[in-house]
């Protein structure tokens, strides 16, 4: 039986050393999420061969336990081996199949950039009506800057469009009073030549 006290014994430490552990990540900044994880599945592990201790577990084999007690140690030494084992082992699956190792250092990278934001953290304030108005009035605002800001280009360039429209219409103006201005000196030659053309032939 002094061999089950000294495994209590040996389980109080690592319980310790676990905590300390702890304490001394905190004292250098935040724990890892992974880290806590691990610690959380030792300490239950050192919780549970607490709770099943090898003088419980003696008593409840106890005529084998008078008959054979160094094979009643060995075998609850390899029983609490394999448990331990086999539930690190069953944990180690959960964390490969659910990525949970990808997703706790998810987790601290979204904290640590939480900490860096100087703004205040929102929180619903219990009424659904005024923490939906508050989530979706400076949306529509923004929503209402842009389109305004869109407004504003689109009747600048429409300015832009209406002068080269003014712009086009006064060169074709010019150029209608050209074509004017030389259809008349032209009919103004031709006019001239058919005179002439007169004068040439009956000279009296």
């Amino acid at each position: 039986m002094a061999n089950a006290s000294g495994s209590n014994v040996g389980g109080s430490s690592g319980e310790g050393r676990e905590e300390s552990s702890l304490a001394e990540g905190s004292s250098t900044g935040r724990i890892p999420k992974v880290k806590v994880l691990d610690t959380v599945v030792d300490t239950f592990l050192q919780k549970l061969v607490s709770a099943g201790s090898y003088e419980r577990f003696a008593k409840c084999y106890k005529r084998f336990y008078k008959l054979q007690p160094e094979m009643t140690r060995l075998i609850y030494d390899q029983f609490i081996t394999q448990l331990q084992t086999s539930i690190r082992e069953e944990i180690a699956t959960i964390k490969e199949e659910g990525n949970l190792e990808a997703v706790l250092n998810s987790l601290d990278k979204i904290l640590e950039e939480a900490e860096d934001r100087k703004e205040p953290a929102w929180r619903p304030s219990g009424i659904p009506e005024d923490d939906v108005r508050s989530t979706l009035i400076p949306y529509f605002l923004q929503q209402q800057s842009s389109l305004k800001q869109l407004v504003q280009e689109q009747e600048k360039e429409n300015v832009k469009l209406a002068e080269m429209v003014l712009e086009g219409r006064k060169q074709v103006l010019e150029l209608q009073q050209q074509i004017q201005a030389r259809k008349q000196a032209w009919q103004a030659l031709s006019k001239n030549q058919r005179e002439l053309a007169a004068v040439l032939k009956d000279p009296e």
